[in-house]
């Protein structure tokens, strides 16, 4: 199984980034994929998940961290066997390292990760 981030890069408060997490080695549309990210000497968290089992065009059931609801959306494309975060009205405090990670869980992550993508939010 791999996981491969993309898109992340420096960008100014309020700007917007998408990422791009492509998998391989899996029957993408049937597995939960999540965004977690990590911020210097913060626990890793969750970020955004969608489930597995939608039709080719995507689909599943998403959920949000609190401090991320109504700015992120996450999505998938399953023809393309790729998860999207597009990301709106950045905060400085969303500065992290993004990961992907499958088969993501309710109660946890999966045991399958991409190397990460940084994000950084500054003026």
């Amino acid at each position: 199984v791999q996981l491969v981030e993309s898109g992340g890069g420096l960008v100014q408060p309020g700007g917007s980034l998408r990422l791009s997490c492509a998998a391989s080695g899996i029957i993408f549309s049937l597995y939960a994929i999540g965004w977690y990210r990590q911020a210097p000497g913060k626990q890793r968290e969750l970020v955004a998940r969608i489930t597995g089992g939608g039709s080719t065009n995507g689909g599943g059931s998403t959920n949000y961290a609190d401090s991320v609801k109504g700015r992120f959306t996450i999505s998938r494309d399953n023809a393309k066997n790729t998860v999207y975060l597009h990301m709106n009205s950045l905060k400085p405090e969303d500065s992290a390292v993004y990961y992907c990670n499958t088969p993501t869980g309710v109660s946890g992550p999966g045991g399958y990760w991409g190397q990460g993508t940084q994000v950084t939010v500054s003026s």
